[in-house]
């Protein structure tokens, strides 16, 4: 059964599912420092996976056109304009022109290409009545289409809000970090797209390696606000299978600050409801046995 084990963190999901000869596990690192919201990745996304448009509705408050992950956007890119004023602080300063005052702004922009975490400990993979949701010999968790009733329990399994079920079909649908493109040795369609190299792919281990010096540099040239997010393999989801580099806290890209797997403490509460029965069933027996005396 592809379910994750729940006695500690797993540093091979796939091995645990029961790819027993697999290939190095796979992900995504984004670097939000040098993402410019060019929504590349979201486009061709779409494009590859055939995932229908989202209306093209402005939501009226920024740039934003998709607002959120959903069924139907499988690579979201946030625009988030903070006013300097909010922050308590006079300007922001542009990098590489600290020195000048022209080069200060009354704002900045914080862009983040978002996706499917592909969790280590999958809440929606754990929950899935049906076999649809599985975990792939890459360490991805991909939907089956063809075996989704719609039920919709993976989508409140998901700590992040990311799976949804698409209106008028009923099915859950989220990234499959393409899958496909996987079995041919290519990168998914989003990273081969960003023309910053904002989205990164490639063995979990070598990206985690790279987004620890990227952050040693940020905070030597100055920037100390930059911190990843997702990458730890000892918080509340087993780490994730795409990770962040962030320019301020989780919350303010509309992150949970602390993303806890619904069903991680699933095995502890079978525990106590077997140690509760057992202790009913002895005192049940032990007042039969006393009243036929």
């Amino acid at each position: 059964m592809n379910r994750n084990s729940f006695y500690g963190p797993l540093s091979d999901p796939a091995g645990d599912a029961g790819h027993l000869e697999h290939p190095a596990r796979v992900g995504f690192f984004t670097d939000t420092s040098v993402c410019i919201g060019c929504k590349a990745c979201e486009v061709a996304c779409k494009e590859w996976n055939r995932v229908p448009d989202d209306g093209f509705n402005l939501l009226g408050m920024s740039f934003d056109n998709t607002g959120m992950l959903s069924a139907n956007t499988w690579r979201h890119v946030a625009f988030i304009e903070q006013p300097a004023t909010d922050l308590g602080i006079p300007k922001f300063e542009r990098p590489g022109a600290s020195a000048d005052p022209q080069s200060r702004t009354d704002f900045r922009w914080l862009m983040s290409s978002d996706v499917c975490k592909h969790c280590t400990h999958a809440g929606c993979l754990d929950v899935c009545p049906t076999g649809a949701l599985f975990r792939t010999e890459f360490g991805t968790v991909v939907v089956q289409q063809d075996i989704c009733n719609g039920c919709g329990y993976c989508v409140s399994g998901c700590p992040y809000g990311v799976i949804d079920r698409r209106e008028g079909d009923g099915r859950a649908w989220k990234c499959t970090l393409c899958y496909d493109r996987l079995h041919d040795g290519l990168e998914p369609a989003c990273a081969k797209a960003c023309p910053t190299d904002s989205i990164q792919f490639g063995p979990l281990d070598e990206l985690r390696e790279r987004a620890a010096r990227r952050v040693e540099q940020l905070h030597e040239r100055g920037v100390t606000d930059a911190r990843l997010y997702g990458h730890d393999p000892d918080d509340g989801v087993g780490g994730d299978g795409a990770f962040f580099l962030l320019l301020d806290e989780p919350e303010v890209y509309g992150l949970p600050p602390d993303p806890v797997v619904p069903t991680r403490d699933l095995p502890a509460m079978w525990r106590y409801a077997g140690i509760a029965a057992s202790a009913l069933v002895a005192a049940a027996v032990s007042a039969f046995v006393g009243s036929r005396r």
